[in-house]
């Protein structure tokens, strides 16, 4: 009778665990590439004018806090442990927590998806010659050859 009622605290406990661990996708910014595009946010007190050079879709990266693995692991090798006894019962307690650790991470990467957001790499011709990149979540009205302004790591039409 203990061991259902300790199973069943460790799925309650990893689902609250799992909800607290969905976060925003992060985007690196990676400083400048060898084609000369900045490839991150503006500096957020910069203002500057330009031209849109092209405009691409990407895919909003897909990162995990290792929160989903852990507790994953845990409710793994809690339910690997009621399995067997003696040598048999620590082999199924490291099996059930390395494939639980497995599950938890894929489900948080898919929780963290999204459902696969997209994101928009605007790149710009600055006035002054330079070329930057910003990544946002809509272009709205945005066109190539559109005469811009970027204001806070965000591409407006001008």
């Amino acid at each position: 009778m203990k061991a259902p009622r300790t199973l069943a605290a460790a799925a309650v406990a990893a689902v609250a665990l799992l909800s607290g661990c969905a976060s925003s996708p992060s985007y690196s910014n990676g400083g400048y590439a060898n084609n000369g595009y900045d490839r991150g946010y503006a500096n957020p007190s910069s203002m500057g004018y330009g031209v849109i050079e092209s405009i691409q879709v990407t895919q909003a990266e897909n990162r995990t806090s290792g929160g989903g693995a852990v507790v994953g692991a845990l409710v793994g090798a809690l339910a690997g442990n009621q399995i067997g006894s003696g040598s048999g019962r620590t082999a199924a307690t490291v099996a059930g927590g390395v494939g639980g650790a497995m599950v938890g991470n894929n489900i948080e990467k898919n929780r963290n998806a999204g459902g696969g957001q997209e994101m928009y790499q605007v790149n710009v011709r600055m006035d002054n010659g330079e070329y930057r990149t910003v990544v946002q979540d809509s272009v709205y009205d945005l066109r190539v050859g559109n005469r811009v302004r970027l204001v806070d790591g965000r591409v407006y039409r001008y």
